[in-house]
């Protein structure tokens, strides 16, 4: 077995040795030795995100003089290794953590500290020619970094990630919408039978859901532009120059695209995390819009023979281990179990949101964690279910026809020429008597054969389709 060489660092409690090949520090493995929970890293695209801070901040310091450009242009390159994937092996901490994410920004620090000293010819350790605190987190805190690089992540993975494949799914649904125009078939509500409406009708108003989901998130996507950075440790900006803030996001902007600006309140920003609470809530509600469209999409497809059978479902997989032929809608269970991890990290974020207590709150790595996943988890899943059965959705004409011209909720178009309550004594015993309520009708002659078709014509009793 390979010797392990340590190095000697100090910090404020006193040294410790850390393995010598690491670019983490010594308050890097304190915190891993103190917060041994999960085993669950702080997400890599977190960590990205707040290199290109570090290297923004790098360079806006550069500019107000605040930092020499040498240890400047180190820090940056460090940072830039970092956003294109090296290094995140040295981000090592979990979760489960100190609640401002100060063990994580310190992680970040002394990783760029160390390779950027490397960059300029040092040792890894020595803090010198650039420093982790002074140089790397120069006009920074933990308390107004963390939630920035919070709301930059989440931004990056509605547009990179979740919009795409709500879009996806947008035009998906239009184009069964499009498919499925001029099919009747059977509506319903309490599970029973209704009036009869086009199945065009019925994927129209999962179009509509998708549509307001989205608008909703993208409305949540400007509450999140506004960024806590310049507060420092409780708003007031200490040891921070007051245009630091304003040139960072500035460069972040022209380098992402983005829209983000400097917090109007300070105190709010850095305190209370509502803006997050607000995105969590519309994931919630695309979680509840995804459950309605996925449970009647698999229920309008159960059978074969023994359910609705409305719909034909795509075959992905076998779906029983002991039953042969036995095939399961298996993209729309993906998505439900999705949905409802969804639904509970929204209570999750909401419990973590409510823990600040005045001017911190202490729970935002967990809160990056849960949303962070509820985003990734919904992308993914709406994709797969998009791909692999919604786009091969197939209807059971037949079927489709049979419930119609068995359906008792016919008798609804009588009621307005005979009344309510002899419409349904056609429809009760329609019922009994196993028979279609037009036959029942022209047995009861309660109105001319001919006026009766028209009145018991399906189409009829739609409203046009769009």
């Amino acid at each position: 077995m390979d010797k392990i060489n340590f190095r000697i660092e100090k910090d404020s409690i006193g040294e410790r040795e850390v393995p010598g090949e690491a670019y983490y520090g010594i308050q890097t493995l304190r915190a891993s030795e103190n917060f041994n929970v999960s085993g669950n890293r702080i997400p890599d695209v977190f960590i990205k995100t707040l290199a290109l801070i570090k290297e923004t901040a790098a360079a806006s310091n550069a500019e107000l003089g605040l930092l020499e450009t040498e240890k400047a242009d180190a820090i940056i390159k460090a940072a830039k290794e970092i956003e294109s994937g090296g290094l995140l092996e040295q981000f090592i901490l979990d979760v489960y953590q100190t609640g401002s994410g100060t063990s994580t920004n310190m992680n970040m620090n002394e990783v760029l500290s160390n390779r950027a000293n490397e960059i300029l010819g040092s040792k890894k350790g020595t803090k010198h020619p650039v420093h982790p605190n002074d140089h790397v987190n120069l006009g920074q805190s933990s308390n107004d970094i963390i939630p920035t690089a919070m709301h930059i992540t989440l931004i990056k993975l509605l547009r990179e990630k979740l919009f795409p494949s709500l879009y996806l799914t947008l035009k998906a649904i239009e184009q069964k919408e499009q498919e499925f125009k001029g099919i009747v078939k059977i509506g319903r509500t309490h599970l029973q039978d209704a009036v009869p409406m086009y199945l065009s009708q019925e994927f129209s108003g999962y179009r509509a859901q998708i549509e307001k989901r989205i608008k909703n998130l993208e409305a949540v996507e400007n509450i999140l532009s506004e960024l806590p950075l310049g507060g420092t440790a409780i708003g007031t900006g200490i040891n921070t120059d007051r245009r630091f803030a304003g040139k960072v996001i500035e460069l972040i902007n022209k380098k992402t695209g983005y829209s983000l600006y400097e917090a109007r309140n300070h105190f709010e920003a850095q305190a209370a995390k509502e803006g997050v609470v607000e995105l969590s809530n519309a994931l919630k509600a695309l979680a509840i819009s995804l459950t309605k469209i996925v449970e009647d999409i698999r229920i309008m497809g159960s059978g074969p023979r023994a359910g609705f059978g409305e719909i034909i479902l795509p075959a992905v997989q076998p779906g029983s281990s002991i039953m042969p032929g036995k095939v399961n809608p298996v993209m729309e269970e993906s998505v439900l179990q999705v949905a409802a991890r969804v639904m509970g990290n929204d209570l999750t974020v909401s419990i973590a949101a409510a823990s600040g207590r005045f001017e911190l709150n202490v729970m935002m790595p967990l809160i990056i964690d849960t949303i962070i996943e509820s985003i990734e988890l919904l992308a993914n899943s709406v994709t797969g279910f998009v791909e692999k059965s919604l786009l091969g959705i197939k209807t059971n004409e037949k079927k489709i026809k049979e419930y119609i011209e068995n359906s008792l909720a016919l008798a609804t178009s009588l009621t307005p020429v005979i009344g309510y309550d002899r419409a349904a004594e056609i429809a009760k015993k329609a019922y009994i008597e196993d028979k279609s309520i037009l036959d029942v009708a022209k047995k009861e002659k309660v109105l001319p054969e001919e006026e009766l078709k028209t009145l018991l014509d399906p189409l009829k009793m739609i409203k046009k389709e769009d």
